[in-house]
Order: structure tokens, then C-alpha cells, then sequence
């Protein structure tokens, strides 16, 4: 019985390993070559398994894509709590100010990131209602994570005109959004001279500082 209870243990923990390595390589693939251009076969290769054998751990492509998604958020939201964690003895302005600089080098060099913006302006069309709800959430746990920091570094700072935390949060986000779109569509000389130009703004708009 121990055998047997060891042999599905070590079949179970392969299994996930796979599932795994699967997860991670379709995210190259999709952030490369969009969801219509990638190809399970290809990815099926890479990992070292037939493309039957996907199967096994997702029900087809779209499970794949959706799968990647969820966990390329997950991923996303941990990095962007550690970030704001990093920066919490560097004043508020350039904490906030500085997550775009810190935006562009991650995703630059960054594969996770990449997947992410491709995944958020261009899905599938007929994935849009299952990314908008990975999505939403996503946006909704950012929003309740910066009106956490906002609250907590203005005890500290009493920098902020308002204590309307909630409304700051979403104002910095709405900001963000709009300079994403900025390098999305336009690359990152544009997203940099959108950024300077309304950070100034936003900045003495949240701020005491006149």
C-alpha cells in the first residue's frame, strides 16, 4: 500500500511539473505570436511531449490560454506588491512616479509582461467575456492594493489633499491605463513623453504640494 501511495505521489507531483512547464511555455508562444499565431504542436515540442498529451492537462487551446492568463495576473499582482513594498522607505511621489520607469524595464525584458499586454488589448475574440472576468478582478485587486499603500503612507507622510484614498487609487490607475495604451499602440517614446507630461499633473492633483 506505501508503494502504491509513493507511485501516485511521484505520478502526481510529474503530472503537475508538466502541467507546469506547459503553462510557462505557451506564455512565450502567445506573447510572441498572439493566440491565433501560436501553435500547440510547436509548444507541445518544446516541452519534450506530443500534442495529444496537452490534453491531459487542459482541455484544448483555449483552456491553455485562459489558464495562462490566470496565472500571468496571479504572477503580475505579486510583482506589483513587491515593487511598492521595495519603494516603501523612498517618498510617495517617487514611489508612484517611478512605477512607470519600473513598468517599462519589466516589460522590456519581460516575457510574463508582454503576454499580459498582448493578452489585455488584443484577446480573442471569442475569449473576450472570459478575459474580461480574469481581468476585472485583476484591476479590482490593484484599486484595493493602492488604496491600502495610499492610506498607509499618508499616516506617515501627510501628503495627500485628500483622504479620499479609494478615489486617488483609481485616479493613479485610470493614469496608468492611459499611458499603457500610449506604448501599446505607439511604443515607448510615446508612452514616456505622455507619462512627463501628465505625472506634473496628476501629482499636484493628489498632493498637498502646490
Amino acid at each position: 500500500m506505501l508503494l502504491i501511495k509513493c507511485y501516485l505521489t511521484t505520478v502526481r507531483k510529474v503530472t503537475d511539473l508538466k502541467a507546469q512547464q506547459l503553462l510557462q511555455t505557451s506564455i512565450h508562444h502567445f506573447a510572441a505570436h498572439g493566440y491565433e499565431g501560436a501553435s500547440l504542436q510547436e509548444i507541445a515540442t518544446e516541452v519534450g511531449i506530443k500534442k495529444p498529451s496537452i490534453y491531459a492537462h487542459y482541455k484544448g487551446k483555449d483552456d491553455l490560454f485562459l489558464q495562462a492568463t490566470t496565472y500571468a495576473l496571479q504572477e503580475q499582482k505579486r510583482r506589483f506588491a513587491t515593487y511598492f513594498t521595495k519603494t516603501r522607505q523612498q517618498p510617495l511621489e517617487q514611489s508612484l512616479h517611478g512605477f512607470f520607469d519600473w513598468f517599462i524595464s519589466e516589460q522590456q525584458d519581460d516575457i510574463l509582461m508582454r503576454f499580459i499586454l498582448r493578452a489585455a488589448y488584443f484577446p480573442p475574440e471569442k475569449l473576450e467575456q472570459e478575459m474580461t472576468k480574469r481581468f476585472n478582478p485583476f484591476f479590482d485587486s490593484l484599486h484595493d492594493l493602492l488604496t491600502r499603500l495610499l492610506r498607509e503612507r499618508d499616516r506617515t507622510e501627510q501628503i495627500l489633499y485628500s483622504t479620499d484614498y479609494k478615489s486617488a487609487a483609481l485616479a493613479y490607475l485610470t493614469v496608468a491605463e492611459g499611458t499603457l495604451t500610449e506604448l501599446v499602440y505607439n511604443g515607448v517614446d510615446a508612452f514616456h513623453a505622455r507619462q512627463q507630461a501628465v505625472w506634473p499633473i496628476v501629482w499636484r492633483g493628489m498632493s498637498k504640494t502646490i
